[in-house]
């Protein structure tokens, strides 16, 4: 099948197909298209919808996201993960303000020195954007290359990371860029599938090796999955009357400037810290049953202690900025997905 050919059945199938009616792609400009980028990073495009529906009333443009603090935009995060992405729209703003007049850049080059932004994030704003000229390899497409040539080999190879981009910049067309990226994203995320794939509704299916050995499985490669970790953590919840002590996480590998119950490694550490602040362990409180919560590389533990104070008090001796949630009145702050879980519990 020649370049030429490739391109065309993906746009073919795109204009009938395609996922036309995605939020970012109505009305779309280079701002709707970056917050979608960066959403959609490591993120399945079901999940990213409500949330960007939410950020766009909130934030429809550059001049509003100045307008913010890190913690407005952490509110609206909570419970999307990958926290850091938050953090670089907000650092992306300052900077587009400071050196381009809060005016997004359209060159490449300018794109790839912004936070968060890399070869196939910077390609695909520009492409689906103002339909310039840039070829895009993020999952999606990566596995549909590595199954229509038959490249055997694992995504963490550098080698064929190379060799897919090679690939991917000579199939790319020059007229069309925006929707071929679109098209080729659309099809691995709706036919060419990690799982049970549907092969017979592929436009590609012709001339696919993956296709004509009936082995789709072993592109890419899989490593052996490593047993995760598990970690374990103290959750200290507070409560007094309607409201919860929260703490930010300043410098923390998870859940950076979000605020969390204060939480412990180690069931020592929590019963220190509750003497230090004369909190009384001994009362008879109902309890809270430890879950668990999954991330990439590990699995917490959760084990929730339930404190109800009596008389207010303010926890001054902690490091950590602190405040009081108030369930009736909640501030714009980002909170993770497990602290959310248990402030529903008394919602």
């Amino acid at each position: 099948m020649t370049i030429y050919v490739f391109s065309q059945l993906i746009l073919n199938w795109y204009h009938i197909n395609g996922r036309k009616n995605l939020p970012w792609k109505q009305d779309k400009n280079l701002y709707k298209i970056w917050i979608s980028e960066i959403m959609l990073q490591q993120t399945t495009v079901k999940t990213v919808i409500p949330y960007f529906k939410k950020f766009m009333l909130r934030f429809p443009n550059i001049q509003s996201l100045n307008n913010s603090k890190l913690d407005d935009i952490l509110c609206l995060w909570s419970g999307l993960g990958y926290y850091k992405r938050a953090e670089n729209i907000y650092k992306t703003a300052k900077i587009i303000k400071e050196k381009y007049q809060e005016k997004f850049p359209t060159q490449f080059l300018e794109l790839l020195k912004l936070p968060g932004i890399g070869r196939s994030t910077a390609g695909a704003i520009l492409s689906l954007s103002l339909n310039y000229f840039f070829p895009i390899l993020e999952g999606n497409v990566k596995r549909i290359l590595m199954r229509y040539y038959g490249i055997i080999g694992y995504l963490t190879e550098k080698k064929i990371e190379k060799k897919l981009w090679n690939l991917i910049e000579s199939i790319t067309p020059i007229n069309n860029t925006g929707n071929f990226n679109q098209g080729i994203m659309d099809i691995g995320a709706l036919l060419c599938t990690p799982k049970n794939p549907q092969c017979n509704l592929c436009p590609l299916k012709k001339k696919c090796i993956a296709y004509k050995e009936k082995n789709w499985i072993k592109y890419p490669l899989k490593k052996n999955k490593k047993i995760k970790l598990e970690k374990k953590s103290w959750f200290v919840i507070i409560k007094y009357k309607n409201k919860f002590w929260i703490e930010k996480n300043i410098e923390k590998k998870i859940w950076n400037n979000l605020f969390c119950f204060p939480n412990f490694d180690t069931e020592m550490k929590t019963i220190e810290w509750l003497k230090k602040n004369k909190i009384n362990t001994d009362q008879k409180n109902e309890k809270i049953k430890s879950f668990y919560h999954k991330f990439s590389h590990f699995t917490l533990h959760i084990i929730p202690i339930l404190v109800k104070l009596s008389f207010y008090k303010n926890f001054d001796d902690t490091k950590r900025i602190g405040v009081w949630y108030d369930l009736q009145n909640p501030c714009n702050i980002g909170i993770p997905k497990p602290v959310q879980k248990i402030l529903k519990m008394f919602k």
